[in-house]
């Protein structure tokens, strides 16, 4: 009889399917399990978005991401120059500071930025995670950063992975996390990528910061944390993805069919092909709109996608409401320190774009972090 043990993996009485025999296979294994049983402790809404790094055969970078959530996110994409003066937004002990590098981001509700690109190709994607916990009540009396900030912090001020990694780590700020508009926790983690390759998965666990630096870190989806997503994904690399894969909406599903399609692809040599790879993928890990579990009834469907095409300075948006994909050169989009000013291109409605829309976007005053 099938058991749904809360991961989004159908197993067996007997458990997971079974591994070669030995002492590798039986600690594997082991391993897997209580990684799966973790899941069934995540939090309601522990599933939305998919995010994936893909390295071309050129050496092009491309970051595709999916957003899936429960309703509207109210998205418009925002042109943000440097210069600009910045606060945490929480309080008047908020951290203070002034972007160094201009960028494209999506928001959503207008409290917080959660994809987007810098003007040197660094590039960041926030994603849903149940089990964050700042420890924000533990670090009373450091300067206080918005969790709608967070992503527009890393953008704002630095220009690769490695310089993010080491300004992060050094914990400039306390995140504070008030509720969503929705109710919902907001609960994120953090990937940024750069023209290198380079990639990192900043998550708070515990009240801790942990980082998880390396260019093998190429996919992040949810629940659980990003430990025990590679632990899961390692006794899926033994069955092997040409003869099953875990075939669910659920995060650590998407996970593991994520890194098999990225694994898979052909590294194209050139960079139409390898733009429409990466868009292939996220769109094969999307959720279908409408779909409902009543069982799991946190599953999200996908209300749009981006890619970032790091080498290119191309940010790239799709809307499912709409039949076309557009895109922001940013080298067309002003985002000098000398006078330029923060621009919207307000997606109400979901409008029919299609091609290079930086002249679109129109002067507008930014908008209020979560608080």
């Amino acid at each position: 009889m099938p058991l749904d043990d809360g991961s989004g993996f159908l197993t067996s009485q007997l458990g997971a399917p079974a591994l070669p025999q030995g002492d590798t296979g039986m600690l594997r294994r082991s391993a897997f399990i209580v990684a799966s049983l973790a899941l069934g402790l995540a939090a309601a809404r522990s599933d939305a978005c998919t995010r994936i790094l893909y390295g071309s055969g050129a050496g092009n970078q491309i970051v595709g991401r999916t957003l899936d959530w429960m309703e509207d996110t109210g998205t418009h994409l925002w042109a943000f120059p440097k210069g600009m003066q910045r606060d945490g937004g929480i309080d008047s002990g908020s951290i203070k500071w002034a972007s160094r590098y201009g960028s494209v981001v999506a928001s959503i509700y207008d409290i917080g930025s959660v994809d987007g690109m810098n003007e040197v190709g660094l590039v960041g994607n926030m994603l849903y995670l149940a089990e964050a916990n700042y420890g924000t009540e533990a670090k009373v009396g450091k300067a206080t950063l918005s969790i709608g900030a967070w992503l527009q912090y890393a953008l704002d001020n630095y220009a690769t992975v490695a310089e993010a990694v080491k300004g992060l780590q050094a914990e400039p700020f306390r995140l504070v996390a008030p509720k969503m508009p929705t109710g919902d926790a907001a609960g994120a983690h953090l990937a940024l990528a750069d023209a290198s390759g380079d990639s990192a998965i900043f998550e708070y666990v515990d009240g801790k910061l942990v980082v998880h630096h390396g260019r093998d870190h190429t996919v992040m989806t949810n629940s659980p944390t990003f430990d025990k997503q590679l632990t899961i994904n390692s006794y899926w690399d033994e069955i092997g993805g040409g003869a099953m894969l875990p075939g669910t909406y659920r995060a650590a599903d998407r996970f593991v069919r994520a890194t098999y399609n990225l694994k898979s692809a052909p590294k194209a040599t050139d960079s139409r092909t390898a733009l429409a790879s990466v868009f292939s993928m996220t769109r094969n890990i999307s959720v279908p709109l409408g779909i409902a579990d009543p069982r799991h009834p946190n599953i999200a469907t996908t209300i749009w996608r981006t890619v970032s095409d790091i080498t290119a300075r191309r940010y790239y948006y799709e809307s499912v409401f709409s039949p076309s994909v557009f895109w922001v050169d940013l080298a067309k989009m002003n985002l000098s320190a000398q006078g330029a000013k923060p621009r919207k291109l307000d997606l109400k409605g979901a409008p029919i774009l299609s091609g290079e829309v930086s002249d679109k976007f129109a002067e507008a005053a930014p908008f209020a972090w979560l608080h």
